[in-house]
């Protein structure tokens, strides 16, 4: 039963491509694991949804990985870690993590004059203020609310003016405070990066709570005696929204087309996916 456990799928889930720069640190720290994404792109962005819209996502999309045989849960999105993970990951028996605390140390461990561009769901729960400040009473913590980034990187529209023009309007209250170090409150802006290094100063620490999730994901399997020693299977992705926009949108960012299956959100809990 350990042996068949160890090679269940980690599934993990975001509102859209977000998530992929959590998948990318899998592949990296993680090689032998096999993933399940799953991309909630029919209601997308989570950022501006209200506290019981995410909770009520949280759960059924959770529901479905679990359905689907899946040993442990990521969330791939601030939003969602910020608003649900204390309240959801008691109801089920799998290791369900977030991304708000790593990050957060992460964060304490590089600087102490730490800003934070975040969605406006994820600023307004003050979720990486708290955690900063648990992990240094003594760092000052700047939140910046940034609407419009989800929307325009799902829309591929990096290279577009406006993003710069919004990019520096958000960045310029952080620059004025002389931050230190910039956390990614949403695990879409590390695609904004190049962007973000052009408006500020060069030692600046960039801050990717993605990387610390998946280290405290791989300390968690080895602690649980779940890791798998196999080798890993295709990851399987899953989208609620059109699963031709999001294989276009991942192929700059995963080096490769995905092959994306589709679900109904009126089925989603009902129907889990084939894990062969």
């Amino acid at each position: 039963m350990i042996v068949e456990t160890r090679q269940k799928r980690i599934g993990i889930f975001d509102s859209g491509i977000g998530g992929l720069t959590v998948l990318r640190e899998l592949y990296r720290q993680l090689p032998s694991e096999s993933i399940l994404y799953f991309g909630d792109t029919a209601r997308l962005p989570y950022g501006t949804r209200t506290s019981k819209e995410i909770m009520q996502f949280v759960d059924e999309i959770i529901e479905w990985l679990i359905k689907s045989g899946v040993k442990m849960v990521l969330m791939a999105c601030n939003t969602s870690s910020a608003l649900a993970l204390e309240k959801i990951k008691s109801k089920f028996d799998i290791p369900i993590l977030g991304l708000i605390v790593p990050g957060a140390n992460s964060a304490v461990e590089l600087g102490t004059r730490i800003g934070v561009i975040a969605t406006p769901a994820t600023a307004a729960s003050n979720a990486y203020r708290t955690a900063i400040l648990e992990a240094n009473s003594s760092a000052k913590v700047w939140q910046v609310s940034c609407p419009y980034f989800v929307p325009l990187i799902e829309q591929n529209q990096l290279h577009n003016p406006y993003t710069y023009q919004i990019a520096e309007e958000y960045l310029m209250p952080l620059i004025q405070q002389k931050i230190d170090t910039l956390v990614y409150g949403c695990t879409h802006y590390p695609y904004l990066e190049p962007i973000l290094r052009s408006f500020l100063p060069r030692n600046i620490n960039f801050v990717d709570p993605a990387v610390s999730l998946v280290k405290v994901a791989a300390k968690k399997l080895e602690m649980m005696n779940l890791q798998n020693y196999e080798k890993a299977k295709p990851t399987k992705f899953v989208v609620s929204g059109s699963p031709q926009k999001f294989a276009e949108l991942s192929l700059q960012w995963l080096g490769y087309k995905p092959i994306v299956q589709s679900v109904s959100l009126s089925t989603v809990l009902d129907k889990p996916i084939s894990m062969a």
